[in-house]
């Protein structure tokens, strides 16, 4: 009995903490902004944020920006209105708000929060590797804007490892798209998707099973000297790791070593490995 009437008495208070924190909603959405200086009104957006009211705060913001266009407060507020939109996941609401500022206060101090505030738009809607990558190639476009445009910038040290996550991302897809295609036996294409992981996602930690599927698409097609560059190549950049145990298996079983004489771009890639060249 104890517990129960505990229960209910922590019901109740969180009952008055809830109705409070909507009556303070409905009391901030209330409020004449047009009697408020441009202060009031971005202050006003504060306390909304502060309850976890977003989209009202972000309402707010954008008033300055109407009411007091030519103030201090306006491009203060514009920025905020973006980063309001965004922790409400109104992504494209906040890069349309975090572009315009880019286009009106490109020299300003919130520039580099903004631009990072439009690649957030699309990388934190990359959510596996089976969605769209359109998202994905934004984020990476938009992520590297921030790190070579403000260099010096804070949000730097946190775009980093986001372009390297949404880097990573891409080449998770292709080698996705290249297994299918390699459990159909259709090997040409397999190959295709696994190359462009070798080529040009080459820091990305899917390379070595890139390598081994080009060893078993080789060997599946009968072209040998291909399949024996791609395991060589594996044991030059790869030796500990289990794709390359696997692949000399692989070759093993067909009487074959791992070399790089093969006529082919992975036998021109092997070359160029040895001489120190290489990617």
């Amino acid at each position: 009995m104890a517990s129960m009437k505990s229960a209910i008495r922590l019901l109740s208070v969180c009952a008055v903490i809830f109705v409070a924190a909507c009556d303070r909603v409905a009391s901030i959405s209330s409020v004449d902004v047009e009697t408020l200086s441009a202060e009031e009104i971005y202050q006003a957006g504060e306390r909304a944020m502060q309850i976890r009211g977003n989209d009202t705060a972000a309402t707010y913001f954008g008033e300055i920006e109407r009411l007091f266009p030519y103030s201090d407060w306006a491009s203060r507020g514009l920025v905020m209105q973006a980063y309001a939109y965004h922790k409400d996941k109104n992504y494209d609401d906040s890069r349309s708000a975090a572009q315009r500022y880019l286009t009106f206060y490109p020299t300003l101090e919130d520039a580099d929060w903004a631009q990072y505030l439009v690649a957030l738009s699309y990388y934190d809607q990359i959510y596996d590797v089976g969605r769209d990558q359109a998202l994905t190639i934004n984020a990476l476009q938009e992520l590297r804007k921030v790190i070579e445009t403000y260099p010096e910038s804070e949000y730097v040290d946190e775009a980093r490892p986001r372009f390297d996550l949404a880097f990573d991302h891409l080449a998770a897809k292709e080698m996705e798209v290249g297994r299918f295609y390699l459990s159909k036996q259709e090997y040409v294409a397999a190959i295709n998707r696994f190359r462009t992981v070798v080529e040009d996602f080459q820091t990305t930690r899917h390379t070595p099973e890139a390598l081994y599927r080009l060893v078993e698409a080789y060997v599946a097609l009968g072209l040998n000297g291909e399949a024996q560059a791609a395991a060589a190549i594996l044991g030059t950049d790869f030796a500990d790791d289990e794709w390359y145990a696997d692949a000399l298996v692989l070759l093993g079983q067909q009487g074959l070593v791992a070399e790089g004489n093969g006529s082919g771009w992975l036998g021109r890639i092997y070359r160029q490995t040895v001489s120190g060249d290489w990617l």
